[in-house]
């Protein structure tokens, strides 16, 4: 039976860290490095007496491709670049993605500080983001984010590959940064605002169907097929400095990189019915990758 990797199915913690790499050398030493990740975890919980300690490594397809050319999961590719003007998204890429999360922000970033420290020269980080939980698990807009994510056994069902034998128990990952707009966000009327999510802002209870617009945000991202909704994990957290950017970091795992692509056609108004979400109105993505995270024993046997 294939175990994933911490981060993805807990609940998440109060702290986390994104991380994008491109590795720049010395490959074999950072896949290695990879591979005991699962046992730092281990080792920093015990040391520090900490329960709320998570994280997951996962690769880009053509790094993966670049060290595993004889075997790859079958829906893992490149981001690509859509929507267009004001309402796009770029694809910035990426090697790997580190994520991290803890209910200590210090536990959150010695993990990080420990798993980087030994190929820190065989590296270049091209973003890091600290992010937390805002208020009641809202987003800097204001609104409840991820009411609808999914919980306990589901988390499972969701997340993991389950029809890939040689992948099962990995999961396929999207992360975007989203930098808001909140000055603008701020001169729009509370009741446009729960019309371009598409829930009301106290208690997130979404929107009857009759007032619903077509180009909310719960429009565009609640997707059903043969009479069952399209879920994802998500764990996206706000971030930003309070003289600086601020928004959103976006991270998603799912058993179907589809899924994710259509979501996304859905908001960037790429999905052929000439809408798009209306929250993209007044946020920017930033950066773009899908990354692939694989189960613990093949992330181990990786450095082997």
């Amino acid at each position: 039976m294939s175990t994933p990797q911490s981060a993805i199915l807990a609940e998440a913690a109060q702290h986390a860290l994104y991380i994008v790499i491109n590795v720049t050398s010395n490959s074999n030493n950072v896949v290695k490095q990879c591979a005991a990740l699962p046992t730092l975890i281990e080792t920093l919980k015990k040391q520090h007496k900490v329960d709320s300690l998570f994280a997951s490594v996962a690769f880009g397809a053509d790094y993966w491709d670049a060290n595993h050319p004889d075997s790859r999961p079958q829906r893992l590719k490149a981001f690509v670049a859509l929507g267009k003007g004001d309402v796009s998204a770029p694809a910035t890429g990426g090697d790997m993605f580190l994520h991290v999360h803890s209910d200590r922000k210090d536990m959150a970033y010695v993990l990080a500080r420990e798993f980087i420290k030994p190929i820190k020269e065989s590296i270049d980080i091209l973003d890091e983001v600290d992010a937390f939980h805002y208020l009641d698990d809202r987003d800097l807009t204001d609104f409840i984010d991820g009411t609808e994510n999914p919980e306990g056994e589901e988390r499972a069902e969701v997340a993991l590959i389950d029809d890939e034998p040689e992948f099962n128990g990995g999961s396929y990952v999207l992360a975007q940064r989203y930098i808001h707009n909140l000055p603008k966000w701020q001169t729009v009327a509370d009741d446009e605002q729960e019309k371009i999510i598409g829930r009301t802002k106290p208690d997130s209870i979404e929107l009857d169907e009759a007032v619903m617009p077509e180009t909310s945000h719960v429009s565009r991202v609640v997707i059903e097929e043969d009479g069952e909704e399209l879920e994802i994990v998500r764990h996206s957290l706000p971030y930003g400095q309070a003289s600086g950017d601020a928004g959103l970091f976006f991270l998603a795992y799912s058993k179907d990189n589809i899924i994710l692509e259509k979501m996304l056609a859905n908001m960037f108004g790429t999905s052929g019915d000439g809408l798009h979400d209306h929250l993209m109105n007044y946020t920017t993505a930033k950066s773009g990758a899908y990354f692939f995270a694989p189960s613990i024993e093949m992330l181990e046997s990786l450095g082997s």
